[in-house]
This record gives C-alpha cells, structure tokens and sequence, in this order.
C-alpha cells in the first residue's frame, strides 16, 4: 500500500535495543512466563482453527482501552482466553520493569525516555570494550573480538537519541538548577541515576555529584525523600 514507510530491520531495531542486565533469577522468571505465554496462544489457535494472532490481539487492545466489545469479540475473549493472556502480558511487564531495576507503574513516555537514556549508556561502554552480552554464550565468540578492537558498528541511532538530551553543565553554579529543572520536569521521584540519565553522556560520571546535589535541594526543602529512597520536586507554592 502506498504511503506505508515504516520498516522492521534487526540490525537496527533489535541489535541495539538496551536489554535488561537481568540476575539469573530474574531470567528464569521471564523465561517461564514467555514460554506460558508462547504455549497458551499456540493452544488456543489449535484448538480454534477460526482465531488468528491478529484477532486476539485486537480484542486484547480492546479490553485495554476498555472499549464495549461487540458480541463476536465477547466471543474471541471467552474462545481465545484472551484475559488469561492479558495476565500473562501484566507479569511480564513486571518482571521486565524489575530486571531493569525501575518503579512499576512507568507511563509509555517514561518507559521510553529511560530506553533511550540507558541505549546511549550502553553505546558508550561499547564503544569502551565494555559489553553487557544478552546471549554471552552465542555472541561472544563471533562479535567480543570486534568489540575489542573497536570495530563493532554501534550505528547512528543511538547518537541521535543522545542528541535529544539536554548537556550536563559544566560549571557546579548550573549544575544545580539543572537537577532541579528535571525532577520538577519529570513530575514523579527519582533516584541520582534516573536524573542522571536526563542528560547527554555516560550518567555513571555524574552520578557521585547528583548525588549531592539531591541532598543539598532536600535539605534547603526543595526536594522531599520518598519511603523509597527516591526524591521528588517540591511544588511551589
């Protein structure tokens, strides 16, 4: 169809997509979940030889927007075990939200900015050497020599989400106000790494003096501490 531009390439989309650095613990949840998940749908489609993946999933989407549905979807929900694979769905969000070690309850708009906070951390330390393997077993002996040679293509993805990011000042009269400035942007609490991480570069190098500032603004009553840990902006009065 004319005007359909978007296009799925792995090397682009999948390869470069910043993984969770998930415990093993946290892998072995995620596994058993994605295997339920795999096995209930191919169940079902088994059993109804009438219900295709597409379908399922737009009564899926259309449970989520909580939307009326018509009676031949009432019936792809109760056939399809379309709430079940809801479940499924929900527990894997959590399980991911875990191994990434960030609060449930994230909005889309969170979750991406994090990705691409975290994807430009990542290209960094590739680009040192530095590799967190998502299948360690099966890439290290085809792609760690390229790594450490400096060869790996890291693309011109990653660079162009960095470049959305706002520069960590350089003097410490700036450096403050800038904290500040995100936290109130972000309008929910975060920890230095999470405000580390509003900024453009390797967060880690920076995190020892947000850090301070975060208890400077907290102590001044600009910031308030969370049960969590976490600091939230103060609304102005």
């Amino acid at each position: 169809m004319l005007g359909l531009t978007h296009r799925y390439t792995k090397s682009r989309c999948f390869d470069p997509f910043p993984f969770p650095d998930a415990t093993l613990a946290q892998q072995q949840v995620l596994r058993a979940l994605g295997e339920e998940l795999d096995a209930t749908r191919k169940q079902v489609l088994a059993d109804h030889g009438d219900l295709t993946l597409t379908g399922l999933y737009n009564v899926l989407e259309a449970i989520k927007a909580e939307t009326a549905l018509t009676p031949e979807q009432e019936d792809v929900k109760h056939r399809g075990r379309i709430l079940i694979l809801k479940d499924l769905h929900d527990q894997i969000d959590a399980a991911a939200l875990a191994a990434y070690g960030w609060p449930q309850g994230l909005s889309e708009q969170e979750l991406l900015g994090r990705l691409v906070a975290l994807n430009a951390e990542r290209a960094s330390e590739e680009a040192a050497g530095r590799v967190k393997w998502l299948r360690p077993d099966y890439q290290i002996p085809r792609f760690a020599k390229a790594v450490k040679s400096g060869e790996l293509d890291l693309g011109d993805t990653v660079i162009a989400f960095d470049s959305a990011l706002p520069a960590w000042p350089k003097t410490r009269e700036e450096q403050s106000p800038a904290v500040h400035r995100a936290l109130r942007h972000a309008g929910r609490p975060m920890d230095a790494l999470d405000l580390a991480r509003c900024f453009k570069g390797p967060p880690k190098a920076r995190i020892q003096r947000i850090t301070a500032i975060l208890q400077g603004l907290t102590r001044y009553g600009d910031t308030t501490l969370t049960p969590e840990g976490r600091f939230l902006a103060r609304l102005a009065a």
